[in-house]
């Protein structure tokens, strides 16, 4: 039997982004999944804070010369690549000027949300499904970590449903509390529709007259696991009310408790 291949979707991941829940768990799962006889993908943004002489990146040319659109605009998507020899690991960034060149991750040196992190957003999202679609490598599960990997189960499920690549994938998402999710700007309508979307497939994201990103993408995933212990009250009473399969925030010890998701995720496919 052929291995089991898992695509790890991050906003953040150690050594490259430290100090959040998302990059600690980024790095340890990973490994898990590796050690425990998987293979594995991972794909992150090439955030400008990313020292790329220390931690030896460099172009994949093969992967990249692609263009992105978001808001009618075309972006160049550079793809990288770095090893984490203590694990065996390879990273994937996905690199941008417009969006990924300054030298910080989503908050400007007044601790305010860059007012283009939908657009940043939208970009790594597309950017992701267009790389794992030139690796020609079919996933059996893509798990998402965070607000910024919050369309990916959005695009999969509507306007890439019928890429053969994606046939069999299962789409995980990690809900994680961040408050950078909730500043997300009022074009969201507009911005976030690729492939000529329409606003319904985008309803789930709205909320009265907010955007909720976790909402809308806990909608479009086959199941979702909860990151953070203290997740917004309306957000944990939707997720438990779901009849998804939900994974409730573990402390310490959650590996193993990810691993079993997996296996529940990929035995309802059987089923």
């Amino acid at each position: 039997m052929s291995k089991k291949k898992v695509l790890i979707v991050t906003q953040e991941m150690h050594p490259y982004t430290r100090g959040s829940v998302v990059s600690e768990i980024a790095r340890k799962l990973p490994q898990h999944i590796q050690e425990n006889g998987m293979e594995i993908r991972i794909l992150m943004p090439r955030f400008g804070t990313i020292n790329e002489r220390r931690h030896r990146l460099h172009e994949v040319v093969r992967l990249s010369g692609m263009n992105i659109i978001v808001d009618d605009d075309d972006y160049p998507l550079i793809i990288k690549v770095a090893s984490l020899p203590e694990a065996r690991m390879q990273v994937y960034f996905l690199d941008n000027e417009d969006f990924f060149k300054r030298k910080a991750t989503f908050i400007d040196e007044d601790e305010q949300p860059f007012e283009d992190n939908l657009d940043r957003m939208v970009f790594f999202c597309k950017g992701v499904i267009e790389t794992v679609k030139k690796f020609g490598w079919p996933p059996d599960i893509i798990h998402c970590h965070g607000w910024m990997t919050s369309m990916v189960p959005l695009y999969l499920k509507t306007a890439y449903k019928n890429e053969p690549l994606f046939q069999n994938s299962k789409v995980i998402y990690s809900v994680y509390d961040d408050p950078v999710a909730n500043s997300i700007s009022s074009n969201f309508m507009e911005k976030a529709t690729i492939n000529n979307l329409s606003p319904e497939d985008l309803a789930a994201y709205e909320s009265g007259d907010k955007i909720v990103l976790h909402q809308g993408a806990a909608a479009f995933a086959d199941g979702v696991i909860k990151g953070s212990s203290d997740l917004d009250e309306a957000l944990t009473k939707a997720l438990d009310s779901s009849d998804k399969p939900v994974l409730d925030y573990i402390e310490e010890d959650y590996l193993p408790a990810y691993m079993d998701f997996y296996q529940d995720i990929l035995a309802e496919e059987v089923a």
